[in-house]
């Protein structure tokens, strides 16, 4: 069987390109490479991987044929990302996830899978969000994630399936590490001050999933019947996975036995949500493996022993404008295509 991974080098694309591999696919990585090619570098002498650096908005289309099955990851993948530029998040998570689908219809792709958002749920204190959940989002990372379901549901059909996966807010270890997500941000701060960094005001909810937990909902889908998953939504996380974010703090401070603190800052979070994942578990029999305690203690021992680091590049948005400004400032130096 053989894959494409769009934004394979990212976060979650460099854990799930060696999983599929070890599992004897053909893989297929679409991406930018913001971030470097060394995300893949355990694997990318492997024969059965193929890296193509190019855009979803603009890839040439002929590298769908031969693909049995899509992962569509390529994104802006936060919410400060998504507000850099809304209409380039519009464009790139949006039209072109919907390209990306259109285009593997076209070319005789059997599967396609978008790599959605929990955040579609937006502000719902008062219930459990199932996928039949009236949707709220509140950003534009949000508004164009739900935009692309909508559209790439449309497509599907008996011979073209297609799958939404609204993944919890995902944790854990990975080649292109994020420490701008809640979980790995926490260890980050008790590594470096001590300190629990936690978003105001603590008491906002919000689903959990570990990296490899969201990467095996994906290869459940791709190997699960038909029936099972053509023109579906599923959320991806566990019931037992939803917290507030203080108590969540105080749950990775007890992973990681240092004494320490929570450090506040933020203004108080508008995003507050729980959501129910019955349906992925009695569909697919879908059951998670890790839990944040597991995740927060692996990153930790990344961290001590060096085999992570803390960088600009762990930061999305950060990372994101330092490419602008370079960007600039090259522009204004060159003449002649030469800086030097």
């Amino acid at each position: 069987m053989q894959a494409l991974v769009t934004g394979g080098a990212g976060y979650i694309g460099s854990v799930m390109i060696p999983m599929l591999l070890e599992r004897g696919y053909k893989v297929k990585c679409l991406d930018r490479f913001f971030f470097g090619k060394e995300t893949l570098n355990d694997v990318i002498s492997n024969p059965n991987l193929e890296l193509i650096k190019d855009d979803i908005r603009w890839f040439n289309p002929k590298i769908l044929k031969g693909v049995d099955a899509v992962a569509d990851l390529a994104s802006l993948s936060n919410d400060p990302s998504g507000e850099l530029d809304p209409s380039k998040t519009f464009d790139i998570n949006y039209l072109g996830r919907v390209r990306v689908a259109k285009l593997s219809k076209e070319y005789g792709v059997k599967r396609y899978i978008l790599a959605s958002s929990c955040s579609v749920y937006g502000f719902r204190e008062d219930m459990i969000l199932e996928e039949t959940s009236p949707t709220n989002p509140l950003t534009t990372y949000a508004k164009s994630n739900l935009m692309a379901e909508k559209d790439v549901l449309a497509l599907s059909d008996s011979s073209f399936t297609v799958t939404v996966l609204r993944q919890a807010t995902v944790y854990g270890l990975s080649p292109r590490m994020r420490f701008d997500l809640a979980i790995n941000g926490m260890v980050l701060g008790i590594f470096k001050n001590k300190k629990i960094p936690v978003m105001r005001n603590g008491d906002q909810w919000r689903p959990f999933v570990h990296i490899k937990d969201a990467i095996k909902a994906f290869v459940t889908v791709m190997e699960s019947p038909e029936e099972k998953v053509n023109e579906e939504i599923f959320n991806v996380g566990s019931n037992e996975q939803n917290y507030q974010i203080r108590p969540l703090a105080e749950m990775v401070g007890e992973a990681i036995p240092v004494p320490l603190k929570i450090e506040w800052y933020g203004s108080p979070d508008k995003r507050s949500y729980r959501v129910g994942f019955d349906k992925i578990n009695k569909i697919l029999e879908f059951k998670t493996d890790y839990t944040p305690r597991e995740g927060a203690l692996e990153v930790y021992e990344a961290l001590e022993s060096g085999k992570v680091t803390d960088s600009l590049k762990t930061k999305t948005v950060e990372w994101y404008k330092h490419l602008l400004d370079i960007h600039t400032t090259v522009k204004d130096i060159t003449l002649k295509d030469t800086i030097l």
